[in-house]
C-alpha cells in the first residue's frame, strides 16, 4: 500500500481528486475545481487549495453529489482499491446519490423513444410533445 503515513501532509485538491480517481486526468480535476464543483470544508476550492486528512470535500460529478472525508494523503495515483483508502463517504451521501440516480432514470424512461436515429419529422414531433408536457 503506497499511502503517506504523515498525517500533516497536504496535497493540492486537483491532485487529490486525480489520485483518488474521481477524474481521469488532472486537467479535468482542475476544470471541476475552477468551475465551482468542489468545496473544501464548506468553502469553494481553488486548484491550489490544499487537502489534509480530516478535511471535508464536497464535489458534484456528472450531476451526482459526493461528500467525503479525507483520511490519508495518497502519494501516487494507484489502483482504485488503494485510492478508496484515502477517503470515507458516509451513508447519507451514498443514499442521496442513489435517490438522484433513480430519479434521473425515471425521467429518462418517460422520454419518448424512437426506433433508431430520429429523422426530421420525428424530431419535430418529439419537440412538440416536450413543449406541451413542459
Amino acid at each position: 500500500m503506497q499511502i503517506d503515513e504523515q498525517t500533516d501532509q497536504r496535497l493540492r485538491v486537483d491532485k487529490w481528486l486525480w489520485f483518488t480517481r474521481f477524474y481521469k486526468t488532472r486537467l479535468l480535476a482542475k476544470q471541476a475545481v475552477v468551475g465551482g464543483h468542489v468545496k473544501i470544508n464548506g468553502e469553494r476550492a481553488k486548484p491550489s487549495s490544499d487537502v489534509a486528512p480530516g478535511d471535508i470535500i464536497e464535489l458534484v460529478r456528472n450531476q451526482l453529489p459526493f461528500r467525503l472525508v479525507a483520511t490519508v494523503t495518497p502519494i501516487r495515483r494507484g489502483p482504485a482499491a488503494e485510492a478508496r483508502l484515502s477517503y470515507v463517504e458516509n451513508d447519507a451521501s451514498i443514499e442521496r446519490r442513489r435517490a438522484i440516480q433513480s430519479s434521473i432514470r425515471a425521467d429518462r424512461l418517460q422520454m419518448p423513444t424512437t426506433a433508431g436515429k430520429p429523422d426530421k419529422h420525428t424530431r419535430r414531433q418529439l419537440r412538440d410533445r416536450n413543449r406541451r408536457s413542459g
